[in-house]
């Protein structure tokens, strides 16, 4: 599954197997580079799901469930998802 947290400032997002309780992939608007902080939270959330994506595909995983948690599918959430789907994972 792809789970998504939103704090104030950052994206977090993460590909999590269930079954073997282990975090696969993950990344963070955190760890991102000068440019993408300086389009927004909603652009860098966008740029969030396409980097994960990428490290989903480079380790073999090409669908997952898609976790919003407790937060409401518009926004930082929405654009993640987008994200992905865009970088090659078929939520």
């Amino acid at each position: 599954r792809l789970s998504v947290f939103r704090s104030n400032r950052f994206t977090y997002a993460q590909l999590i197997d269930d079954e073997h309780a282990k975090t696969i992939v993950a990344a963070s608007s955190r760890e991102s580079d000068s440019k993408e902080k300086k389009k927004g939270k909603i652009e860098g959330a966008h740029a969030l799901g396409e980097r994960v994506a990428k490290k989903a595909i480079a380790a073999g995983i090409t669908k997952a469930a898609f976790d919003r948690g407790n937060y409401r599918y518009h926004g930082r959430v929405k654009a993640v998802a987008e994200g992905a789907r865009k970088g090659g994972l078929k939520i």
